[in-house]
């Protein structure tokens, strides 16, 4: 609570300061499927670019995620392994994601693999915190992640980069972009190996149900391209494509080796009817597989294949004022060892959005209906209201309804699905304020969010059997604080996340989130060397629903070195863990010790 008082009053400070921000500012396309910066954004935004990830040297997605404000990240071990988010205290199922607006995942279990994500092809990420469903549909509930690959931009740009760490991990990446006139082309390849550490600790009665004191080794080989064309001011077509495919080693009383498959191809149009009117195409395809062996048992697979499609409709009018119509078509396929009674659905959408501007007020509307041919129709929508309260600090309140889909599992495993289940459905408010100046940024939020309709485990005694059933409800309230601040070579940036997430039936908290959370890197850039260092600590969380299995709060050190060699070569030193810090996210599973990790890039 100190801490929580001490930055409140940083943030009281920050309020009385007079200065103009004199940095370009961050564009963000997530928030309201349109253009705007971050300061426009009414959402609670966060961006990551190409140079925090390479400032950070983080090797995985979920490693660079988990200082963002509002994200909780739970592992099963280390590289490569079983990785759940959870965004505002939400479900990990309850967060959207997509890679260059192709939504990804596995249709049977609703999750996403961000541990085989390959994070040196991603060029940014945008973190929209919130009810989005209004916009995007199902799994909007927590927020939504929107991954965009590298894209060429400029003269003919050559990267490569080798690296090598403990537990004997290895990576190389090489890549070309660029663009000529109005065509811009990238080219992207890598692989990450590891030998790895033992996932879990070992237990016949929970966790991983078995004890395997081995190493559980992980590799990624993936590649990702672009290509695109500008036609002058009527409009532009790209296409691109992402891949990641590897082997996954882990404890487990049944397989323990996975053979994994990441893939999204797409296509988007854009084309400028007049100066008012922009029509915007979007086709893509995304494939989750995993291929399960090992330990004597049975080989057993899930191939998930997803076609989407948008057509979207943006007119825009005087003083501001933007008018979105759209559709979205989703379709999932199921191919798996695993008899399904139903092994595809489809789902259509509708939304509208409004976004206006008046004096002091910035106001934005929307609204969605999605058709679903499991469970029929569902409506969503959303409002958002800002005040300028200065000139560089705004006052927003909003309200928002989302939903969430069952999974394929949920609905037809044998002797588990339940055809009856209802979707998920959230109500969310939100209230903050947000600000800059010359060399910094703040935000402070809060927020509460009641879901109903739950979906958990029961147990049926007339058959024996578990089935999915929709008993639960839940009420999160928070607050998310974020202080970005540079100068001259400095950086601070700071994040502080506090919530209480409930199941209202028994008041205990949720499982696998921690209460507090809080983050903090100071760096410094002078000449050609750049030396960081961040903690990351959490609070102690529960791993049952009952409340029994207490997981204590945590501390870590991680400290990172650049030295430029010269204009084209650097090498780079991350440790991680820097006091080897012993704890858990998950009860019985490891998580990284001290590691160290060396590089060299080139980049021309």
């Amino acid at each position: 609570m100190k801490t929580l008082l001490s930055f409140g009053l940083l943030l009281v400070l920050c309020l009385k300061a007079n200065a103009v921000n004199t940095t370009l500012p961050e564009v963000v396309v997530t928030a309201t499927r349109t253009a705007q910066t971050v300061d426009e954004s009414l959402a609670s935004v966060t961006v990551i670019t190409r140079d925090d990830i390479d400032n950070s040297q983080a090797l995985s997605v979920p490693e660079i995620l988990r200082t963002v404000p509002g994200l909780d990240v739970s592992t099963n071990g280390g590289l490569g392994q079983t990785t759940s988010l959870f965004m505002r205290g939400t479900e990990s199922d309850h967060i959207l994601v997509l890679v260059d607006g192709v939504k990804i995942g596995s249709a049977t279990t609703s999750g996403v693999p961000f541990e085989h994500l390959p994070l040196s092809q991603v060029e940014r990420i945008e973190i929209v915190r919130g009810p989005r469903s209004s916009l995007y549909g199902s799994e909007a509930i927590g927020g939504v992640i929107q991954i965009f690959t590298r894209r060429g931009k400029g003269p003919l740009r050559t990267e490569a980069s080798i690296g090598w760490g403990d537990d004997s991990t290895g990576k190389i990446m090489a890549g070309i972009s660029g663009s000529q006139q109005d065509t811009w082309y990238s080219l992207y390849a890598d692989r990450l190996q590891t030998d790895g550490f033992n996932a879990c600790q070992g237990s016949t009665s929970s966790g991983c149900f078995t004890i395997e004191p081995d190493d559980d080794g992980y590799d990624n080989t993936a590649f990702s391209a672009k290509l695109g064309h500008r036609f002058g001011k009527q409009g532009s077509v790209e296409v691109h494509a992402l891949q990641a495919r590897g082997n996954s080693q882990y404890d487990s009383s049944m397989d323990n080796e996975a053979d994994f498959v990441q893939e999204v191809l797409g296509f988007k149009a854009d084309y400028f009817v007049g100066s008012q009117w922009q029509m915007n195409l979007k086709v893509g395809k995304s494939r989750d597989e995993a291929d399960h062996f090992g330990n004597k048992s049975a080989e057993s697979y899930f191939h998930t294949d997803r076609l989407t499609g948008s057509f979207q409709n943006d007119f825009f009018f005087s003083n501001d004022r933007i008018l979105t119509l759209g559709m979205d078509y989703q379709k999932d396929d199921v191919e798996s060892s695993t008899i399904y009674n139903l092994d595809s659905l489809d789902n259509q959408g509708f939304f509208a959005a409004f976004q206006t501007q008046f004096d002091a007020v910035d106001l934005n509307v929307g609204f969605r209906r999605d058709d679903n041919e499991q469970f029929g129709d569902h409506t969503t929508g959303n409002i958002g209201l800002s005040y300028a309260l200065s000139r560089n600090t705004r006052f927003i309140a909003s309200y928002g309804t989302a939903f969430k889909a069952p999974s394929f599992n949920e609905l037809y495993y044998p002797n588990f699905g339940n055809p009856k289940l209802s979707p998920e459905e959230s109500k969310s408010t939100e209230i903050g304020l947000k600000g800059k100046q010359a060399h910094y940024r703040w935000s402070l939020n809060a927020y509460q969010t009641q879901i109903d309709k739950l979906i958990a485990t029961q147990f049926d005694a007339a058959t024996g059997n578990y089935f999915a059933d929709n008993i639960n409800q839940a009420k999160i309230k928070g607050l998310d604080a974020s202080l970005r601040w540079h100068k001259k070579g400095w950086e601070w940036n700071t994040n502080l996340s506090w919530l209480k997430p409930e199941d209202e039936t028994t008041d205990h908290l949720l499982p696998r989130r921690a209460e507090k959370t809080f983050s903090m890197e100071l760096a410094e850039r002078r000449g050609p060397a750049r030396l960081g260092i961040g903690v990351l600590a959490q609070s102690y969380r529960y791993e049952d629903a009952a409340n029994t299995q207490r997981l204590s709060g945590y501390g870590i050190l991680n400290t990172n070195y650049e030295h430029r060699l010269n204009k084209y070569w650097a090498f780079r030193l991350h440790v991680e863990n820097v006091l080897d810090k012993q704890y858990e996210t998950a009860r019985f599973y490891n998580t990284q010790g001290r590691f160290w990790f060396l590089s060299l890039h080139y980049n021309k």
